[in-house]
């Protein structure tokens, strides 16, 4: 079990969390006693009851806290109990419902929420004290959300650490890790060797680097069960190149490879409720450096596929990285294809920091995922694969380039680039993702977050049958 999370016992005290519908607080206040309306508009917090995760201790006679109230936008948002746990006085706490809550799927999410308000990234400080913990009913499915737990924690670690301490190396050393845990395999091609092995266009972007890129292959599951691949773009630094990113571009390119971390979280929940899929996972691995060795502008490079791109731009490398591995998924005939990237600031323009892109073939992919999300409140939106797009990326001495001149359009264009190296016929999403809060909101701290991994989990766990609550 979590740290979060503490078992139901018949012994046990618990404090119980009553969440109210900020429409509807006004009614809940109706129902109270005359001492505990006069505390709740004392206390203020009708006034800030309007944001999701505001709440309200209501003490005891002796000063104790006899229970908590917690605002919710509506009875799904479960995030709103991720407010909790950093800032609730020491003791055990239970959700209960309050008519709000009334599905085991609305308690287990509420569970997940709180957790994500639990998380502290600690490798270089020491953590802040968290006494609060919440306890599980035996309804709680509580492997599985303590595994989801886990894969999120996971991802966020990876994209929170700096490139010094988690470069390709690095991150090939965490897919082992997990890799051990479930009794997968590995395979790894680096450097040089990534030439010979026809890797070219990895090569070329990782090559400027002392830092070895690699392709990190991880095979899990029956071999007869349905092909699921993911593919994540890993690139651990991106200082643009030869096309230099400013000092504030490159403030967070520690987190250009949460792609990848995404990737692993999903393998890691697959891995850890045994669904009945052959997994395979692709990892590109680089740095995107400056030295001798750099890839140029106005440079041919070959793929994988044997398709030529004229690089436009060296800041563009990640679908480089991506085009070689999604080439590679689909000639083993995959089910499904999936791609998680922090490709492109214009899909950040399009939706924002709160809200990753996502691009399917076919219509009905799209529909399923877009319809899991809405299950687990895993927020995606659709972006369209514009064909009409697609002259932007014609090149007059290669098949295409890697960048297109025209600011219109940036994340469809990237998408379309990728798309150029998956067989029509094969079921594929790409994620373009942005990975970062940059403020502090209900269950997700300021860094490192992890955008639509649960809800194509949900997608994946409904397509093969796997039985999990979440």
């Amino acid at each position: 079990m979590h740290d979060a999370f503490i078992a139901e016992n018949s012994n046990q005290k618990a404090i119980p969390i009553y969440p109210v519908i900020v429409t509807e607080l006004s009614k809940w206040m109706g129902d109270q006693l005359p001492q505990v309306q006069q505390w709740v508009e004392s206390s203020q917090y009708i006034a800030e009851s309007g944001r999701s995760g505001t709440f309200c201790l209501i003490p005891n006679p002796d000063g104790t806290v006899q229970s908590v109230l917690v605002s919710l936008m509506n009875a799904d948002d479960f995030l709103a109990f991720g407010a909790l746990p950093a800032k609730l006085p020491e003791g055990n706490y239970v959700i209960q419902g309050n008519n709000i809550l009334t599905t085991q799927h609305q308690f287990q999410h509420a569970a997940l929420g709180w957790a994500f308000g639990f998380y502290q990234f600690t490798r270089y400080k020491k953590p802040m004290p968290r006494f609060a913990k919440l306890v599980l009913s035996a309804e709680i499915d509580q492997n599985h959300l303590t595994e989801c737990v886990n894969a999120v924690y996971l991802a966020r670690d990876l994209i929170n650490t700096p490139a010094e301490d988690m470069g390709p190396e690095q991150l090939e050393n965490v897919v082992k890790t997990v890799a051990k845990k479930f009794s997968a395999a590995v395979n790894v091609i680096k450097g040089d060797t990534l030439i010979t092995e026809n890797y070219p266009a990895i090569h070329a972007v990782g090559r400027a680097s002392h830092r070895e890129p690699r392709v990190i292959d991880l095979r899990w599951g029956d071999k007869s069960a349905p092909r699921v691949t993911l593919v994540g773009k890993g690139v651990c630094f991106d200082s643009g190149g030869l096309d230099l990113k400013s000092s504030a571009g490159m403030l967070l390119m520690k987190k250009d490879m949460a792609g990848s971390a995404m990737m692993l979280a999903l393998a890691h929940m697959i891995m850890s409720q045994k669904m009945p899929v052959q997994l395979r996972l692709l990892i590109g691995a680089v740095d995107n450096a400056v030295s001798e060795r750099s890839y140029r502008p106005g440079d041919v490079v070959a793929t994988r596929s044997g398709k030529t791109i004229e690089i436009t731009n060296t800041d563009a490398e990640g679908r480089m990285v991506l085009c070689d591995l999604l080439f590679e998924a689909c000639t083993e005939n995959p089910d499904i294809v999936v791609d998680f990237a922090t490709l492109t600031g214009a899909a950040r323009v399009a939706l924002g920091e709160d809200l990753p892109a996502m691009f399917a073939q076919p219509q009905a992919l799209a529909d399923d995922i877009v319809k899991a999300s809405h299950t687990v409140n895993d927020p995606i939106w659709q972006m369209p694969l514009m064909q009409s797009y697609r002259d932007k990326l014609k090149s007059e001495i290669a098949d295409m380039v890697n960048a297109v001149e025209s600011p219109y359009g940036g994340s469809i264009t990237a998408a379309l680039f990728l798309q150029s190296f998956v067989t029509e016929k094969t079921a594929w999403v790409h994620f373009d993702t942005p990975a970062w809060n940059f403020k502090l909101k209900p269950g997700r701290p300021v860094g490192a977050d992890v955008f639509a991994v649960r809800a194509v989990f949900e997608y994946l766990k409904n397509r093969y049958q796997c039985e999990v609550s979440v």
